[in-house]
């Protein structure tokens, strides 16, 4: 029976397990990224267990325990003894980030389970074609505010070395002067994500653009594979000297990425208005949906 014994910290050595156990089992959804587990875990603090040839992931927000169905072989009697834990230690919503794939089966497993759709966490998948080009009229808005910037700033691309660490690092540190980081809890914690990425660039599989303005960091990208065919980026980051500079990291991102992936999924909107908007503005191919379980009251 699953305890919360079975459970350890996902720390930075547990990398190869991850990777070797992904390699059987890809993931979609970003949250499930080693390296979005150890950049997030000041503020998530991730745990795991293996068991039965299944990983079992946790995370704890704020006193709240929330468990992530079994990775691994379909086995019913662990997703029972899962279930049974997450009932006892968590909250209304001891599961989450449940796949399609997945909610059908627990729907087998146990029916009657009641099982939503999470729309805050569904992320956005987009052709990496169509983000590099921006043909078309759907991007006639995005391609001329790219060609404002292009007109009006002197830029220059570079990838992300350990010769420019240092500067991305100082970059962040006016972005988050610009932002307000400390007087905004979910950006401080951010801030605190992609510190640890920059800080732990080569123990991670990351990789990642800077764009120059005047010769000054303006803007970064830190992006990573995904899966065979899904590239991911984890963090997008730009000042506001220049109009547009969103529009143009996001394409040289694309631009990159589009040698090798097939699509970029760019993670989901959290619920934030403005910034769903943002991402619906530039047409995504598909969404990768995910439901919660909810207990009965």
């Amino acid at each position: 029976m699953l305890t919360q014994e079975d459970f350890r910290p996902v720390t930075l050595e547990d990398r190869a397990f991850f990777e070797k156990h992904y390699q059987l089992y890809p993931q979609t959804h970003s949250d499930n990224t080693f390296t979005n587990m150890v950049c997030w875990n000041h503020f998530a603090h991730y745990q795991y267990a293996y068991l039965e040839k299944n990983v079992i992931l946790a995370s704890t927000i704020e006193g709240t325990t929330r468990f992530r169905p079994p990775i691994g072989p379909r086995n019913p009697a662990l997703l029972r003894s899962l279930l049974r834990l997450a009932s006892d230690v968590s909250d209304n919503e001891p599961v989450v980030l449940i796949d399609p794939d997945t909610a059908l089966w627990m729907r087998t497993v146990c029916p009657g389970i009641n099982l939503v759709p999470d729309r805050n966490h569904f992320e956005y998948v987009y052709r990496a074609a169509d983000l590099a080009a921006l043909s078309g009229k759907n991007y006639l808005t995005i391609r001329r505010q790219v060609n404002k910037f292009r007109k009006n700033c002197q830029s220059v691309i570079e990838p992300i070395t350990a010769a420019n660490r240092e500067e991305v690092k100082r970059f962040l540190i006016q972005w988050c002067e610009w932002k307000g980081c400390e007087g905004d809890l979910v950006l401080a914690h951010e801030k605190d994500a992609v510190f640890f990425a920059i800080d732990h660039f080569n123990e991670l599989p990351l990789q990642g653009l800077v764009i120059r303005v005047d010769s000054v960091i303006a803007a970064i990208s830190l992006f990573e594979p995904l899966n065979a065919d899904t590239a991911l980026v984890h963090f997008e980051k730009g000042l506001p000297d220049c109009e547009g500079i969103y529009k143009v990291i996001n394409q040289e991102a694309a631009a990159l990425l589009s040698g090798q992936f097939t699509y970029i999924n760019r993670e989901s909107d959290l619920g934030v208005a403005g910034l769903r908007e943002a991402k619906m503005r530039y047409h995504p191919h598909r969404m990768v949906e995910v439901w919660s379980l909810k207990r009965d009251s």
